[in-house]
């Protein structure tokens, strides 16, 4: 009896150059494997089977790599769903109460794990509820295993807290913004993103990464696109902590600036102001990064119109509109008050018809999206993304 023969068939094994993809990869890129075999069709489905069963496996390690998951809490929801339409994703499932003494609970809808979790909370309304929402929902996903989780904080809370008053030496007041910063690192956030803070240097109250962004961008296209004669306007800022902020605006639109001195006898109160620059006959633009009782900006257009200024708008970046605000601005001489949707805007522009909203959840959408894919979020400080 003759022994049967038995072919030696080289089956080449597809490499990763050669698109054979995961598979490939796990094999070797460019060998060649002899199978021994009495049938060489068959031989050929077996490693074919084997390599689909090895690509599935890599295919379900890659599965578990970090996804992006987006909350919102219960401060903001249109700027959250806003930013997650842009994004072309669904907001995580989350559920928020209070129980009969006030506690708030926050229960998570959807696993975490592994996930890139970012929590979208402002600092407006009820802020001390809505900061404790916050801290609660990140060390919620932190526990439940999140890879990373990043605050978006469009109005960073207490931020004018950033330093003991210098006119008191023996000033006993607190940092509280400092305070802030330390429970969002101990809640466990990976990542601040915020925008517009009122003293940059907070973010060095943090241990972790904090992307400051700025409205200076989608400023400078609103007054472009709804101020016809911007080209003879100066900008102005309120008080000499805002002046870095107008140079630079007013160097991009290639126009003059001004300031304005202020004096404050106590808080939300000011007692004299001096104008430092030439406003006559030309169209003044305030700009500032809040307003809260609108007593400064109010006082400070006033000013502008006395010093021959012809139109009066004020541009900022957080609108809290708190106390009299509105009957404030309501009898007062802008053409308009535009400020950003980091704080919910709706009631305030059904109250006052000169407030006008600058949408800016592409820049937090775009931010969110750069920092998922571990990309720079620089080209956002000077451009608004389309």
């Amino acid at each position: 009896m003759e022994p049967k023969s038995v072919d030696m068939d080289p089956i080449p094994c597809t490499s990763g150059k050669g698109g054979g993809g995961a598979a490939g990869d796990a094999e070797g890129a460019g060998c060649v494997m002899p199978v021994r075999s009495a049938n060489p069709v068959r031989a050929r489905s077996l490693i074919r089977d084997n390599l689909e069963k090895q690509a599935g496996c890599l295919n379900l390690i890659h599965s578990r790599m970090p996804n992006i998951k987006v909350f919102s809490g219960t401060s903001h929801p249109d700027l959250a769903q806003r930013i997650v339409d842009r994004l072309g994703i669904d907001l995580g499932k989350v559920v928020t109460k209070k129980f009969s003494n006030l506690e708030t609970c926050v229960e998570i809808g959807e696993s975490v794990r592994g996930e890139d979790v970012y929590i979208v909370q402002s600092g407006s309304g009820e802020i001390n509820d809505n900061l404790m929402e916050l801290l609660i929902m990140i060390n919620a996903c932190k526990i439940a295993s999140a890879s990373r989780v990043t605050a978006v904080i469009p109005c960073f809370p207490y931020a004018r807290q950033d330093k003991k008053d210098k006119a008191n030496a023996q000033s006993r007041a607190p940092i509280s913004a400092k305070l802030v910063a330390n429970m969002l690192s101990v809640a466990g956030a990976d990542h601040i993103i915020t925008m517009d803070l009122h003293a940059s240097q907070i973010q060095g109250f943090f241990d972790i990464p904090v992307d400051n962004l700025y409205a200076e961008p989608a400023v400078l296209k609103w007054i472009k696109e709804n101020i016809p004669e911007w080209k003879n306007s100066i900008i102005v800022s309120p008080d000499a902590g805002g002046a870095k902020r107008v140079t630079s605006i007013a160097d991009r639109l290639n126009v003059e600036f001004a300031l304005i001195h202020k004096e404050r006898k106590k808080a939300n109160e000011v007692a004299s102001m001096v104008l430092v620059g030439d406003v006559k006959d030309k169209i003044a633009i305030l700009v500032d990064d809040m307003a809260d009782t609108c007593g400064t900006i109010v006082h400070a257009a006033d000013r502008l119109v006395e010093a021959g200024a012809t139109k009066v708008y004020a541009i900022l970046t957080h609108g809290i509109f708190s106390g009299p605000a509105i009957s404030r601005i309501n009898n007062a001489c802008f053409e308009a008050v535009v400020v950003t949707n980091t704080i919910p805007q709706d009631g305030h522009m059904r109250d006052c018809p000169k407030i006008q909203c600058i949408d800016v959840s592409m820049m937090f959408a775009e931010a969110v999206r750069r920092t998922h894919n571990g990309e720079s979020v620089s080209y956002l400080f000077s451009n608004v993304p389309y």
